[in-house]
């Protein structure tokens, strides 16, 4: 069972001489965000829900499946960076959303003002870039694999998710 901490993975040699990488501790992975098709490497903060055991939640325990809670500095510098335009701004604070691009060069501002004109981003998903985390889901199997990987959570898949966390 895998547990939130300072990484611990054990070497396990299975049938065939294969091997299988038992994490009994992990604290970061790589997670997806598939709308913008972006990956990287974030801090695992907490688990949340687990469809098939609450006790797995109360545990903080890494399983496939689970609905967990990650750092979102990483993703939201890297949309900063695409779109030139801030996210995850508190509504009562009266600072400009854009990002001053002047020092870049002429293409490079053309390309982000293009950018600017497709962009869509959920109002859940940028409240919970206001708070700092995420809210995303474990793809990998940690106690296998030796890795903790996985999606942020979005749409109807996230109002899922928050409701069934609501009503426990």
């Amino acid at each position: 069972m895998t547990k939130i901490g300072e990484p611990r993975i054990h070497e396990v040699r299975c049938r065939g001489g294969n091997k299988k990488f038992r994490a009994l501790k992990l604290e970061s992975g790589n997670f997806a965000w598939g709308t913008e098709v972006c990956t990287r490497k974030v801090r695992v903060l907490d688990v949340t829900y687990n469809a098939s055991n609450n006790e797995l939640v109360r545990t903080k325990t890494l399983v496939k499946g689970a609905i967990i809670i990650i750092d979102a500095h990483p993703f939201k510098t890297w949309y900063e960076a695409h779109y030139g335009i801030k996210i995850g701004i508190k509504k009562a604070s009266k600072e400009s959303s854009d990002v001053d691009i002047s020092s870049k060069c002429k293409e490079s501002q053309e390309k982000i003002k293009k950018r600017q004109a497709d962009r869509t981003l959920e109002s859940v998903l940028d409240s919970q870039f206001a708070s700092g985390r995420l809210l995303a889901k474990v793809t990998s199997r940690p106690g296998q694999t030796g890795r903790c990987d996985g999606y942020i959570l979005e749409g109807r898949e996230l109002q899922f998710y928050q409701r069934m966390m609501a009503k426990k």
